[in-house]
């Protein structure tokens, strides 16, 4: 019992000794010292420039707010916007064909022939062959067949520009042959 009394008596004693302080004073005189050496730098901001208004004067002698102007301006965007409608509208409520759901390059023109005195394509997509003919809608942007020749297929297509525009374009697809 003496010996467990003793032992606890030797921990406690260690434990008291691990509480004392153990440099804290030290390193708060070089963190003082530090405070006191080091002074902040800090860009000075520059002068902001000093705003110089320009009068308005009417060199061209055409007002830029004038009603009628902006009246002209808002019946010609609206005529424009009509024939874009007028456009794509009938596109829109047709029935879409098999093929509008490929992109153009990834058909393939394989041949092509005349069944009935009617020109028809052969295009591959897929690893499948379809047959197309004067009418038919091929490709993702509104593709409609004009015109077949031994060579190529000829299409109108309507995208939308740059402006958001619906316009019509004109594209084709040539015949590709084997290298064998």
């Amino acid at each position: 019992m003496k010996k467990n009394k003793l032992a606890l008596l030797m921990l406690f004693a260690v434990v008291l000794s691990g509480c004392g302080s153990s440099g804290d004073v030290e390193l708060q005189q070089w963190m003082s010292e530090l405070r006191a050496t080091t002074k902040p730098s800090v860009t000075p901001l520059t002068e902001p420039k000093k705003f110089l208004p320009q009068i308005y004067s009417m060199d061209s002698g055409v007002e830029p707010f004038n009603p009628v102007k902006l009246t002209q301006a808002l019946k010609r965007e609206s005529t424009q916007s009509a024939s874009n409608a007028a456009l794509i509208a009938p596109e829109m409520a047709r029935r879409k064909e098999p093929l509008e759901s490929y992109p153009l390059d990834v058909m393939t023109m394989v041949g092509s022939l005349d069944k009935k005195e009617t020109p028809t394509a052969l295009l591959k997509v897929d690893k499948l062959l379809y047959q197309v003919r004067v009418g038919n809608y091929i490709g993702q942007n509104y593709g409609k067949i004009i015109k077949i020749t031994e060579n190529s297929i000829q299409l109108r297509e309507i995208v939308q520009d740059a402006t958001g525009d619906w316009i019509e374009r004109m594209a084709s697809l040539d015949l590709q042959e084997d290298k064998k």
